[in-house]
């Protein structure tokens, strides 16, 4: 038997509804992301989990308290290495903005790559594998953060959000 990791992305923030570049700017969820989290934990409950864990920002952190009081497991331990992309200057931005700013779609200032996405992400997923053998785990982080090590491991495969 492997230890089973299940990506969860955050729920829904008054930013993800406008649109706007979140990154590690601490937007709270709004009362639609207090219910995706909700469901998707009523959701998982159908099953055994040993443990949750989060990126600190709050709406994940509080996506992942939602979910471990539904499977009635313990508060989640954040990890720091699993925040959102830094996206530099495009952070508060909405596609638009950020389009109009940097049309020819070159390096925005400040934004971390996705390389450096993977190399801070993918250690701390192994690290929690490692950490806990045999078990099953729900990981609560950043829709950047998620699709950047999804991509590194299966390149062929879309990484779409649902």
């Amino acid at each position: 038997m492997t230890t089973e990791l299940y990506l969860v992305r955050h729920g829904e923030t008054d930013w993800n509804r406008q649109r706007r570049i979140q990154g590690l700017t601490d937007i709270p969820l709004n009362d639609v992301g207090r219910a995706q989290a909700l469901t998707t934990g009523r959701r998982l409950a159908t099953r055994t989990w040993d443990g949750v864990f989060s990126s600190p920002l709050s709406r994940a952190l509080e996506t992942a308290s939602i979910i471990a009081d539904e499977l009635k497991l313990p508060a989640p331990v954040p990890l720091e290495a699993l925040v959102e992309r830094d996206y530099g200057e495009a952070e508060g931005m909405n596609f638009l903005d950020i389009e109009r700013r940097w049309p020819d779609r070159g390096a925005v200032p400040g934004q971390e790559t996705r390389d450096q996405v993977v190399a801070r992400v993918l250690p701390a997923l192994k690290g929690l594998a490692i950490a806990h053998p045999d078990q099953s785990l729900v990981v609560v982080s950043h829709g950047g953060a998620i699709r950047a090590v999804l991509t590194a491991v299966q390149p062929s495969a879309s990484h779409g959000m649902i």
